[in-house]
């Protein structure tokens, strides 16, 4: 759902009931465990990112998003641009939301649930502490050039050998 909240405060009070107690719950979460320097801001719902004071020199101006919340139309979307852009941490998120026993409904980096109750929300903790701002400034630096498509691809082929 489109929201037109230019602060976290509007975006949580335009929230229906039902998704606003999944919505804090994941803000609270990722915010206990989210490495220091990140920012929170609404960006496509509620966003941590790099700051541009920080890291100014993005593709599209735009600061480095590292997660995401945003209410949908029939769920919930948690970003988790890691799980993407880190293929290691990608195949481990996979094995431990198997061990989880829940279903996995995710894009490449868009973990989509209706409920608190689908999602392993240790796992989600977890992750979020896992990339320190630094490293994923490093990451994009050492990206810029090539799409992230490719350095997947690249990451993938170099763990087979």
């Amino acid at each position: 759902m489109q929201s037109t909240a230019t602060t976290v405060k509007d975006y949580l009070a335009s929230l229906p009931p039902d998704r606003l107690r999944a919505v804090t719950t994941l803000r609270a979460l990722i915010r206990k465990n989210l490495p220091p320097g990140y920012r929170e801001e609404v960006q496509y719902g509620i966003g941590w990112v790099v700051p541009l004071s920080r890291y100014p020199d993005t593709y599209n101006g735009q600061p480095l998003a590292l997660a995401g919340i945003a209410s949908q139309k029939h769920y919930i979307s948690l970003y988790l641009m890691t799980v993407y852009g880190y293929p290691e941490i990608e195949r481990w998120f996979k094995a431990e939301y198997a061990k989880s026993g829940r279903k996995l409904t995710m894009g490449k980096c868009c973990l989509r649930f209706r409920s608190l109750d689908e999602i392993p929300l240790e796992l989600i903790a977890k992750t979020i502490a896992r990339v320190s701002m630094e490293q994923y400034i490093a990451t994009c630096d050492s990206m810029r050039g090539k799409s992230l498509r490719a350095a997947r691809a690249k990451g993938k082929s170099s763990s087979k050998s």
